[in-house]
C-alpha cells in the first residue's frame, strides 16, 4: 500500500502504517479509508504489533474542515466515519503504538486515545481537544474515551475547557506516555513496537476485548443520536 495519505509496510513483525498527506494530516476520507484497508492488512499479515507514525512536525491536526463546512450531513458522516475507525483502532487484537510527531489536535488527539502506548516529541507542539473551543459539539466517543484514558484531574481542563497541552504536559495528563527529542521519535517508537510483539497471542486480544468492548459498543449504539445535532458553526 503506498498511495494515498496512507502508506504500510511490514517490517519485523511490525505493521508500519504512515500518515502524511503533505500538509496538516487531516482526517478524511481518504485517511479513514486508507487506515481501514493497513488495518486490514496488518490483521491479515498476522503482525505483531502496529505502529501508526504521523509526518514531521505534525501527527494530525483533526478533521477536514473543509469536508465538514459542506453542511451538517457531511459533517456528521465524517465524524461517525472517524469515530468507526476510532475505535477499530481501539480494539485492534495487536498492541498499537503511536509516534506523535509533532501537532495532535482533535481527531488527531482521538487517535492518540485509542493507542495503546503513544511517544511524543518535545518541542513547541500542541496535543490536545479544541472542539469547544471552536464552537462544535464534543462527540460521546470524545469524552467516554477521555475518561477511559486520561488523568481524572485533566478532564475537565481538557473535555470542557478546551486546554491545549505541550507534550511534557500531555504525559502527565494521560494523553502520550512519554517525550523523547525530535530525532529519536521513530527509533524509540519501532523499539516500542518491536518489543510488544513479544506479547502473547490471542491472550493479549482477549484482555483489550474484555477491558473496552463494553464502550465501544456504547459509542456505536449511540453514535447516530448522538452525532444529530453535530454540526460545523458558521462564520458571524
Amino acid at each position: 500500500m503506498d498511495d494515498g495519505p496512507v502508506t504500510y509496510k511490514l517490517e519485523n513483525n511490525v505493521a508500519v502504517i504512515q500518515l502524511d498527506d503533505g500538509k496538516a494530516n487531516a482526517v478524511g476520507y481518504a485517511m479513514i479509508n486508507g487506515l481501514t484497508a493497513a488495518l486490514d492488512q496488518s490483521e491479515k499479515d498476522n503482525a505483531g504489533a502496529v505502529l501508526l507514525i504521523g509526518r514531521p512536525g505534525k501527527f494530525s491536526a483533526g478533521f477536514d474542515l473543509n469536508e465538514m463546512a459542506k453542511g451538517k450531513s457531511n459533517a456528521q458522516a465524517l465524524c461517525a466515519a472517524g469515530a468507526k475507525m476510532t475505535t477499530r483502532l481501539y480494539l485492534h487484537p495487536r498492541p498499537v503504538v503511536m509516534a506523535c510527531t509533532g501537532h495532535a489536535l482533535a481527531a488527531g488527539g482521538v487517535f492518540l486515545l485509542a493507542g495503546d502506548y503513544r511517544i511524543g516529541i518535545t518541542g513547541k507542539f500542541k496535543l490536545g481537544f479544541n472542539e469547544i473551543a471552536i464552537g462544535l459539539p464534543a462527540p460521546f466517543f470524545l469524552t467516554a474515551l477521555m475518561e477511559q484514558r486520561m488523568a481524572s484531574h485533566y478532564f475537565t481542563r481538557s473535555a470542557l475547557l478546551s486546554e491545549i497541552f505541550t507534550p511534557e504536559v500531555a504525559v502527565e495528563a494521560g494523553l502520550i506516555d512519554e517525550v523523547v527529542e525530535p530525532e529519536k521519535i521513530i527509533e524509540a517508537a519501532t523499539a516500542k513496537a518491536e518489543q510488544l510483539c513479544q506479547l502473547p497471542s490471542p491472550v493479549f486480544g482477549d484482555a483489550k476485548k474484555k477491558k473496552r468492548s463494553a464502550i465501544v459498543k456504547e459509542i456505536l449504539d449511540t453514535l447516530e443520536a448522538d452525532l444529530a445535532d453535530f454540526e460545523l458553526p458558521t462564520p458571524d
